[in-house]
């Protein structure tokens, strides 16, 4: 009767590119897509790390200064901001707040990085993806519960085993991970997200839960009946005798996990940096509130059969971890034993694209969850579905015409052009005895003939799609999108043959580094 409402909160990381405002008309993918449909890599993209470690860019340190100011008269506190891996990249973090303001403020935020950006002469590109070859950007999003009188209930303290409250909480957080690992990444599904998950470089589209050594040696210890202890952090080796000794924090963090477990909250790492926050927010409040639904009446029918609070609490404990245990993993995300291991023994699901995820909203357990948790009625559910499906529908439409025309219309002439010079070339060879070698020619007009044969290609099955939204957004995972990575390689290999004075597109090396 003493206990206040438990609330959820959120702190929402932004990553963000930023580049010259003057290149944006000259491609119109970036001005139309927001990302970049052909470029090849730059010879140096960011494995030196020198972006990352570096300093902040002037220009852009001028940028992030207004952006604060602007945010701060909103009532939107910063906390950090900061140079991210891939050049031209950034970040900014927001302080912890209570969801629903957490979620206004991000979208606030985005229309003022959006808008400054422009007063400075630069574009702030919020796509997923904008460029191949460097790391995309994406939205952490660190979640949390907690109320006035119990505090952060996702808090384990320095005692997580002797901790029944936030063992409990944790636990609920594992079992509506593993039942709706599938919803949480049909909210997090977009057409400019599927070019960040499952990379090298963001979490993996399967769903797992990341707990750190620590709590994954505690929810063992459960699982087998026998809680002793947790273990201990250690101290930190500096390898500097004149430094004092600080103690090791007990947990650690794993980059390559899509949900993990960060001290005292939830980092779910697979939001879409263009995306809202509210769809992933909303579903993890739902299934927390479900599972905590279902350990309140497991641990009710405990006590009432005789059990004390703690035995009663362990068991429930133990059989949440033995059935739904399958989703924590604690090692690398990205190896391919972890694919078929997760797929194969595991059961866990594998939605590679957003064709794959969507669908998972007209399931009927999912309908039930929603209903069930009184958030949302099918009509409602149904409706989300149609929205986010025409959404990936129509951004892959735009990119393939988009796609087609640049093609057509600016890198075709130009190869052209240069293998009209080639040619010339050619004629002089014999009278002014300059080497040109012929081999070059033969390159480019073969991928020019590839050129358009694959634009014809992607132009006809922009012109037929299927009837039904699962089949058409089907149709664009499996047609659309791999014809427009047949002609980019086709486009980026001209890229790397043809004269850069005719090369109609700014270059990566020019939008990344020219600041």
């Amino acid at each position: 009767t003493t206990i206040a409402p438990v609330n959820s909160s959120c702190g929402a990381e932004q990553e963000y590119f930023l580049i010259d405002s003057a290149y944006v008309p000259l491609r119109p993918d970036l001005l139309l897509a927001g990302r970049t449909l052909f470029g090849r890599p730059s010879a140096k993209g960011q494995q030196f790390d020198d972006h990352y470690f570096g300093a902040i860019p002037e220009r852009v340190q001028v940028f992030m200064q207004e952006v604060e100011r602007q945010m701060y008269r909103l009532g939107i506190p910063a906390k950090t901001r900061h140079n991210e891996v891939a050049p031209s990249q950034f970040e900014l973090a927001p302080f912890f707040e209570a969801a629903n303001v957490a979620t206004d403020h991000q979208q606030l935020t985005m229309t003022i990085l959006r808008a400054t950006a422009k007063k400075h002469g630069l574009a702030c590109l919020l796509h997923e993806k904008p460029f191949a070859g460097i790391n995309g950007s994406g939205k952490h999003v660190n979640w949390s519960i907690g109320n006035a009188t119990q505090g952060n209930l996702l808090d384990p303290g320095k005692t997580p085993h002797k901790n029944l409250q936030f063992l409990l909480f944790c636990g609920a957080v594992i079992r509506g991970v593993h039942l709706y690992g599938p919803l949480l990444r049909a909210v997090i599904a977009t057409a400019s997200n599927d070019h960040r998950l499952g990379a090298n470089e963001a979490p993996p589209a399967i769903i797992s839960v990341y707990l750190g050594s620590q709590l994954e040696d505690v929810f063992n210890q459960i699982r087998e009946g026998k809680l002793s202890g947790s273990a201990l952090g250690g101290v930190m080796d500096f390898g500097v005798d004149t430094l004092p000794e600080f103690d090791k924090d007990a947990g650690d963090r794993n980059r390559t996990s899509p949900f993990a477990f960060t001290g005292n909250r939830f980092e779910f790492r697979a939001v879409g940096s263009n995306q809202s926050v509210a769809g992933p927010l909303v579903t993890l409040n739902t299934i927390l509130a479900d599972s905590l639904n279902w350990m309140a009446s497991e641990l009710e029918t405990k006590l009432s059969s005789g059990f004390g609070l703690e035995e009663g609490a362990l068991a429930v404990l133990k059989t949440t971890i033995t059935n739904h245990g399958a989703v924590v993993f604690g090692g690398n995300g990205y190896s391919e034993e972890w694919h078929h291991m997760a797929v194969a023994e595991r059961g866990l699901e594998n939605l590679r694209t957003t064709a794959d995820a969507l669908p998972v909203l007209e399931r009927p357990d999912i309908r039930e969850l929603f209903e069930r948790t009184g958030v949302l009625s099918a009509v409602e559910l149904q409706s989300r579905f149609e929205v986010y499906a025409e959404q990936y529908i129509l951004a892959i439409d735009v990119e393939a015409k988009l796609a087609v025309q640049i093609a057509r219309t600016q890198v075709y002439p130009a190869a052209i052009r240069y293998l009209g010079e080639l040619a010339e070339s050619l004629q002089l060879q014999s009278t002014l005895g300059i080497q040109v070698c012929p081999e070059s020619s033969k390159q480019v007009a073969e991928l020019c003939q590839s050129l358009m044969d694959i634009s014809g290609q992607l132009q006809a099955a922009i012109a037929n799609p299927p009837h039904g939204t699962e089949a058409h957004m089907r149709y664009c995972a499996d047609t659309l999108v791999p014809l427009m990575a047949e002609l980019r390689e086709v486009v980026d290999g001209l890229e790397a043959l043809v004269d850069d004075n005719l090369w109609p597109l700014p270059t990566y090396q020019e939008m990344l580094f020219v600041r």
